[in-house]
């Protein structure tokens, strides 16, 4: 079956991968969405166009967002008008973007009220598409976030470290929204007792440069700001005791890094985001925070900070045994495997409701009549 699973693949993001590779062994033919206009026998022989984070438009200036979302509106159209079959996974509360929000929160609009069926990751989902109206929640399915487990190599062994210095570290794309500042002026509070490494890449030289200004400043924060090679990440992973992930709750809901720090056999001290609503009995392995301004974020984050630098130093092996707590639970609940065949699943749904709903009262009554006349009703079923 030929469907649209956009974007098809992304070097920075196993996410993608992961779930594209199972569909791939269930014998589906993933296609990226640049290239269903292609023919019009290539746009026929699609059944189902699958979307993610298609509401984030490019706002490297006003011109290109406006130009970014125009396009996005008429290939949503264009899909809506052709009959076939529209999937969305929801993955943020609303863009992380502030420029260009209006142009999102439209389009997000749009792909809740288009689509046939939206995928959730995390059960504080449906607490956002309730907002919507009844019809839409008829309309979600909840997929398992596949873990990561192996996806960068074999987990190593931690370094015994009884100095008494709590290793934090975050990874991932650098960007505002992630409250880096803030964690690096918490952090600061804290002198030797905490060491921050800070390792990814920002897509913008300016805030990149504004951050290595201030580590520069500082004697307990490292900054590695370049893409983390796959093979080199389980060393980082191996030399933290924790990873810390300060997200803006305005926009956060679920998180693939903190999904790869369980995999990897880490806790993690962020917000109270989706990811981690859902880990039930296993949200006491993390060390989670709720806030509603930005002075009682930087006030729970230093507690949380504080409240792991003292488990490291009055049970040494706590940090750890909380990690594999939580790796052994994204191992079992987590299992990409059950995430694919969550999805091949989804896809049969709406392939079974597409097919057996009539387009209109004629088709409806020809099909009918056909009955009627004893043709033989497995001959359609096989089309």
């Amino acid at each position: 079956m030929n469907i649209i699973f956009n974007p098809p693949d992304n070097v920075e993001n196993r996410y993608i991968r992961l779930l594209v590779d199972q569909l791939r062994a269930k014998g589906y033919c993933i296609h990226p969405l640049d290239t269903i206009f292609s023919s019009y026998r290539h746009f026929r022989s699609i059944q189902f166009v699958h979307l993610n984070w298609f509401e984030n438009v490019d706002e490297s200036s006003w011109f290109t967002a406006l130009r970014s979302f125009a396009r996005k509106l008429t290939v949503l159209a264009v899909i809506r008008l052709s009959g076939k079959r529209l999937v969305w996974t929801l993955h943020n509360r609303a863009s992380h973007e502030k420029g260009t929000a209006w142009f999102s929160r439209f389009l997000m609009r749009r792909l809740i009220r288009w689509s046939h069926a939206i995928v959730i990751h995390s059960r504080q989902s449906e607490d956002i598409l309730a907002t919507y109206g009844d019809r839409v929640l008829q309309r979600v399915t909840y997929v398992p976030h596949p873990n990561f487990i192996g996806e960068y190599g074999d987990a190593m062994a931690a370094d015994p470290d009884l100095g008494g210095t709590l290793q934090l570290l975050f990874f991932g794309m650098v960007k505002p929204y992630k409250n880096l500042e803030l964690l690096m002026e918490v952090v600061a509070t804290f002198g030797s007792r905490v060491h921050l490494t800070i390792a990814g890449k920002a897509p913008d030289d300016r805030y990149c440069q504004k951050l290595a200004e201030r580590a520069a400043a500082m004697g307990n924060v490292t900054l590695l700001p370049y893409f983390v090679p796959d093979s080199k990440l389980p060393l980082l992973l191996a030399q933290a005791d924790a990873v810390v992930l300060p997200y803006d709750l305005d926009s956060s809901l679920n998180s693939g890094t903190a999904m790869l720090a369980f995999s990897y056999g880490k806790t993690v001290i962020c917000p109270e985001i989706g990811t981690l609503s859902d880990l039930g009995s296993h949200i006491g392995d993390t060390f989670c925070y709720r806030y509603e301004t930005p002075d009682q974020h930087r006030q729970a984050l230093i507690q949380q900070i504080e409240r792991a630098w003292m488990r490291k130093r009055d049970t040494p092996g706590e940090l750890a045994a909380m990690g594999q707590r939580l790796y052994r639970y994204v191992a079992d609940m987590h299992d990409p495997k059950d995430a694919g065949n969550t999805l091949v699943q989804l896809y049969q749904r709406l392939m079974r409701h597409r097919e057996g709903h009539p387009r209109s009262k004629k088709d409806s009554s020809k099909r009918h009549l056909s009955k009627d006349e004893g043709h033989n009703p497995t001959d359609s079923n096989k089309k």
